[in-house]
């Protein structure tokens, strides 16, 4: 197994791979148009993750790593089977279409505003330091260089976010700001180009709202569980701890940063708008054109705009550099976690005689597989959903990411689930999913002004509407394969589900931690506060923006 057992290192580690470029760029391009409504991305990842993923995913996971030397992420002794070739073909599908795709467009549009360089030669040499930097180095360069990237990045957003606010008159004149910010050049007989009238309220309307409450609220959680419990990146930080309560302890110590972004990321990015609406808030083809080289929007140059136009000179090229360092160590993140996947879980078993050499190899190809696929894909990103990064990636993940989050549930909590369930349940889910998404990359949303003629499941089911019913449409398969087939065997369950965990086990201890019982006792009753605490927290931020 992989890691380090620095507890620090990790879990800022954590918060930096939510903090990185393309997170940043995504959630204040959402900011300009929708307002304070992805603070509940931002809340309910918060909540069901950070804070509870240790609780579920990480309990069973070090168990199970306790109970398996070799390093391997499946139960002692099994095989691959079939449905855990599709869970990793799905996880490849979200690396790829999520991760890289988002990550290699934000970094070459931050290139490309802050210092004019041509789109796609910024995107080629990013990728050509990212796979330097990929094959120099492995997970603990990535968590140790990621701590020190989230400590500028920090800082530097600090900075430019006071400075943002400076320039408006302070938080109070927020609201009114925003609402004024309305670009010079409109198109007649609509009204895209208006401040929505509910930005500065999280729960909107179920049925008219861009962002509706019954969606953020259940089926958001669905997609939350996916990214922070069952995401390979974030799981191998996860079980690079020394034991369960570090890696408690990390996702706690996340979690009081995680209060960072709605300062550093969400308000400036209405700022942004508020300061500079003929070129974040364009709705004119030509201007847009003209403003970011894209006809269907530019809210994503929002933060590359506030750096170029706020910061002064030395802390404007120490921002640019910290956040491509942060960009190409998230990539890097993405590239060792999905070859580290197809190497370990399927090449390894396809060829059991293979070394290390071999395996070194195959994964520099998956990587540069991988590559090739994500360049060849960047225009379609420029294009979908109103230009909007952040959307575009709630959009994929609830096509494709509860399937598998209704598998993880049902698997820790339910003794009864089984593999044919399982399989079943991804076939049906991941065949409905892909139906959606082919529409929405066939029909993708009108420019302003055009009227919607896309299918009734794209207009009239929203994304997150969408992922709950697929959600349920995957437990109920799940259910029915599994209790029309026979139970698992208790030898096949134990220490493998929240009900079988043992009690004198669940600590998840790996070798040679060398911590007597009470100190585990203790530290375990400090994180079971902290996390108590923090939810009170949520449920506050919850009340207050609502």
């Amino acid at each position: 197994m992989m890691g380090t057992d620095d507890l620090a290192f990790s879990s800022v580690a954590r918060l930096r791979y939510h903090l990185h470029c393309m997170v940043a760029l995504m959630m204040t391009s959402e900011q300009p148009q929708n307002g304070k409504g992805s603070l509940v991305f931002d809340r309910k990842a918060f909540v069901t993750s950070l804070v509870l993923s240790p609780w579920t995913q990480s309990g069973v996971c070090c168990r199970m790593a306790a109970d398996n030397s070799t390093g391997d992420l499946h139960a002692p002794g099994t095989q691959l089977s079939v449905t855990d070739i599709i869970v990793i073909a799905v996880y490849f599908a979200l690396n790829v279409a999520v991760g890289i795709w988002i990550d290699l467009y934000a970094g070459a549009l931050f290139v490309h505003i802050c210092l004019g360089w041509n789109f796609y030669l910024s995107t080629i040499l990013t990728l050509a330091i990212t796979a330097v930097y990929t094959i120099a180095g492995g997970l603990a360069t990535v968590i140790y260089t990621d701590a020190l990237q989230t400590v500028i990045m920090v800082v530097g957003a600090v900075i430019l976010a006071i400075k943002a606010f400076n320039q408006i008159g302070g938080y109070e004149q927020l609201e009114a700001a925003y609402a004024q910010a309305i670009p010079s050049r409109t198109i007649p007989n609509t009204t895209c180009h208006l401040p929505r009238a509910d930005a500065m309220h999280m729960f909107r309307d179920a049925s008219t709202g861009d962002l509706p409450w019954t969606g953020m609220t259940l089926g958001l959680t669905i997609m939350a569980t996916w990214y922070w419990c069952t995401d390979q990146v974030i799981v191998q930080r996860s079980l690079s701890a020394r034991n369960l309560n570090h890696a408690k302890a990390g996702s706690i110590l996340a979690s009081y940063l995680k209060m960072l972004p709605m300062g550093l990321m969400i308000m400036p990015g209405m700022i942004s708008r508020a300061l500079f609406p003929d070129e974040v808030g364009c709705v004119v083809p030509s201007e847009c054109l003209r403003a970011c080289g894209a006809e269907i929007g530019c809210s994503n140059i929002a933060y590359p705009k506030l750096v170029m136009e706020l910061m002064p000179i030395g802390l404007r090229g120490l921002m640019i550099a910290v956040m491509m360092a942060a960009l190409m160590s998230s990539l890097t993140s993405i590239f060792n976690s999905s070859s580290t996947l197809f190497t370990m879980d399927i090449w390894r078993r396809l060829r059991p005689c293979a070394g290390e050499r071999e395996l070194l190899l195959v994964g520099r190809l998956v990587i540069v597989v991988l590559i090739g696929v994500s360049v060849a894909w960047i225009p379609v990103l420029q294009g979908s959903n109103s230009g909007q990064l952040f959307i575009y990636m709630q959009s994929v993940t609830s096509s494709l990411a509860p399937p598998v989050t209704a598998v993880f549930v049902l698997g820790i909590f339910w003794r009864r689930a089984n593999e044919q369930g399982a399989f079943w349940g991804l076939m049906a889910g991941l065949l409905v999913g892909a139906l959606r998404l082919v529409l929405e990359f066939l029909y993708p949303e009108p420019p302003c002004g055009q009227a919607d003629e896309r299918p009734a499941l794209l207009r009239s089911v929203h994304y997150l509407h969408f992922a709950i019913a697929l959600f349920l449409l995957t437990c109920a398969v799940v259910a029915a394969g599994s209790l029309l087939s026979p139970p698992p065997q208790q030898r096949q369950v134990e220490n493998l589900t929240w009900w079988t965990l043992a009690l004198d086990q669940s600590l998840g201890t790996k070798a040679g931690d060398g911590q007597t019982p009470q100190k585990h006792a203790f530290w375990t009753r400090v994180c079971n506060f902290n996390a108590i605490f923090l939810m009170c927290v949520n449920i506050f931020f919850y009340a207050y923006f609502a």
